[in-house]
């Protein structure tokens, strides 16, 4: 596989933070985390100008059954105007059982029902010798490059993007649920970063983030001197973003939701304010433990970390730097698109590394 930090800020000279990257810096340093994308990138026979520029991502905590091996999980909402499903369950009981799906806002009901059928198909005993299944579902509203009313996304489209998910290095930018994205008033979709923090010699835990990346204005944008580069639009709006926070580290959901708190630092240091029609929307999970879905126990042990170890003020940090350089990411990584009625966004440029 090609190397993808050719455009990662790094190969620009630029650096967020103070801890240290995984090999990859994107979440599929987190061992076991798959991502998966479909882009869609064609014109629609109307004679309008209508154009597909749209897709769809897929994160999965690990490669086995995710409902019979459950993850812990918890989400946090910085801003509510989204349009997501399963969160509900998911902070209700702290687990994740199924990927974390990634679409645009009026694909949400068909992504859905793809990954519903995915894990149908794996599962024979859901909704008839167990329960039901909870599904999790992000957006953000790509309608100024695709013409979102015409719902091309398919649940084949959900299928396929769990189906091509590897552990492999993350591609970013206009790809996957990020094609027809745009952030700070340029081309955004897809940024992924992560850290590592030392616990003790031959101990340390990974933080992985990845972001659907679709708010502020060029004038938001706290890199002062990126703004003088290529044309960004100018009409406003207040945007989303979805993060979605992965860790090997053992905590509860409760740890969880305070770790992907600490991710909307790292968003505000980019420059967003979390404005009123913003969907900023958090979903946090934890490779450490797998939760079988059959259990006979009355009861069931595990290990987290003390809430007062020095270890989870450098677990909050890892949260917000990664979520701060896989923005940024989001924005150096893509490309240049024209979507419907001819609208294009142009790439943010970043300078050349001296």
């Amino acid at each position: 596989m090609a190397d993808l930090n050719n455009r990662k800020i790094r190969a620009y000279g630029l650096a967020v933070g103070k801890l240290p990257t995984g090999s990859k810096n994107d979440i599929t340093d987190v061992a076991g985390v798959r991502v998966g994308h479909v882009t869609i990138d064609r014109p629609l026979d109307s004679g309008q100008g209508e154009y597909a520029c749209t897709g769809v991502t897929a994160i999965l905590p690990h490669g086995g059954s995710l409902f019979r091996e459950k993850v812990t999980a918890a989400s946090y909402v910085l801003n509510g105007f989204g349009k997501t499903t399963g969160l509900v369950q998911v902070n209700e009981l702290g687990v994740l059982e199924s990927p974390i799906m990634l679409t645009n806002t009026f694909s949400v009901p068909a992504v859905t029902q793809g990954t519903l059928q995915y894990m149908l198909a794996g599962h024979e005993e859901i909704g008839d010798t167990t329960g039901t299944i909870n599904i999790v579902v992000g957006e953000c509203n790509d309608s100024h490059l695709n013409s979102i009313r015409q719902c091309v996304v398919t649940p084949e489209d959900a299928i396929e993007a769990i189906r091509k998910a590897s552990d492999e290095q993350v591609e970013e930018g206009a790809v996957g649920a990020g094609k027809g994205m745009v952030a700070f008033g340029y081309k955004g979709g897809i940024g992924s970063s992560s850290r590592v923090v030392q616990v003790e010699e031959d101990k340390s835990y990974t933080v992985g983030v990845i972001v659907l990346s679709n708010f502020g204005r060029k004038e938001d944008l706290r890199i002062d001197y990126l703004k003088s580069g290529a044309q960004a639009l100018q009409e406003p709006a207040d945007g989303s973003i979805i993060i979605v926070l992965a860790t090997d580290a053992p905590v509860s959901d409760r740890q969880l939701l305070r770790l992907a708190k600490r991710t909307g630092i790292g968003l505000g240091r980019t420059g967003s304010h979390f404005g009123h029609g913003s969907g900023d929307i958090v979903i946090a999970f934890s490779t450490a433990h797998k939760i079988s879905h059959q259990s006979t126990g009355l009861t069931e042990t595990r290990t987290q970390l003390r809430e007062d170890h020095p270890v989870m003020n450098e677990l909050f940090a890892a949260c917000a730097e990664a979520t701060e350089e896989a923005i940024y990411n989001s924005l150096s990584q893509a490309v240049t698109t024209t979507g419907r009625k001819g609208n294009t966004i142009h790439a943010l440029e970043f300078p050349a590394q001296s």
